[in-house]
């Protein structure tokens, strides 16, 4: 019997141990300079699971497509070419904000939600299943469920995507009540913080929520090809999105974990970041 049989399930063999190798490049101190300095998010694919995005709005730019998410008669999952955009303008806010940070990140729009910001359960997680199995590198979630019928099942999406390398981005609730992705440890999550800077990120060393952006009082793209003053974490969300994808798209080897970990080093308020 190979003596790598004897070992439990999971477990590294000696001979293996070479074929982990990973190589450590990182510098002696990660700032915001070495993680996403000169970056545009060139090649980043995002994927914004919304409410859907206005075609051709100024602050948006091209789509890399948009598709409708559904449950059929049947019961099952239907996903097609999204004909009418935006619903009700959140998703193409979240859209603006993620560009005017990473301007040539290749944005894509999953709608989930519908006019008045309905939605459904069913709706949000065949939406984000789908979203995961096209292999997008950032899921911007802007929403969330307060329904815990639909937690296990958003958990065990939130896993498949980490371990897929695909960075979910979750927004707290607005109001002090449990609701999901966003409290599972496996995506990041983000409240908002009054700052006018952008890209200034502050770490939470009190989680569930994980990190703070810019998201009170900021002018956001909205229907009309138009802007509108608005706050709330779903609108620091994207801000966090817009980061990951800058830092993917010079350094597209990390993990999920290690994003989270660039995210941390290079807060505002963490060392001399």
């Amino acid at each position: 019997m190979e003596a790598h049989e004897q070992l439990p399930a999971w477990s590294l063999p000696a001979d293996a141990v070479e074929g982990i190798s990973i190589a450590v490049d990182w510098p002696e101190r990660v700032d915001r300079e070495w993680a996403w300095g000169g970056s545009t998010g060139a090649g980043v694919r995002v994927c914004i699971l919304d409410s859907g995005i206005e075609a051709g709005h100024p602050l948006v730019g091209e789509l890399e497509g948009a598709v409708a998410v559904s449950i059929g008669d049947d019961g099952e999952t239907v996903v097609e070419e999204d004909a009418e955009g935006d619903l009700c303008g959140h998703g193409t806010a979240c859209a603006g904000i993620i560009r005017a940070l990473a301007p040539e990140a290749r944005l894509f729009s999953v709608r989930v939600l519908g006019g008045g910001y309905t939605g459904s359960g069913r709706v949000l997680l065949a939406g984000l299943r789908w979203a995961v199995e096209q292999g997008f590198d950032v899921v911007n979630m802007s929403l969330s469920t307060t329904k815990l019928e639909f937690a296990s099942t958003l958990h065990e999406l939130a896993d498949s995507a980490y371990f897929r390398r695909t960075v979910l981005v979750a927004s707290a609730h607005n109001m002090p009540v449990a609701s999901f992705p966003w409290r599972f440890a496996a995506v990041i999550s983000v409240g908002s913080h009054e700052g006018t800077e952008p890209l200034e990120l502050f770490y939470n060393p009190a989680p569930p929520v994980e990190f703070f952006a810019r998201g009170v009082d900021i002018e956001v793209a909205w229907l009309g090809g138009g802007t509108i003053r608005a706050s709330g974490n779903s609108f620091a969300t994207p801000h966090v999105a817009g980061v990951c994808a800058l830092v993917l798209a010079k350094h597209p080897e990390l993990t999920p974990f290690q994003l989270k970990s660039v995210l941390h080093l290079t807060a505002a308020n963490v060392g001399n970041a």
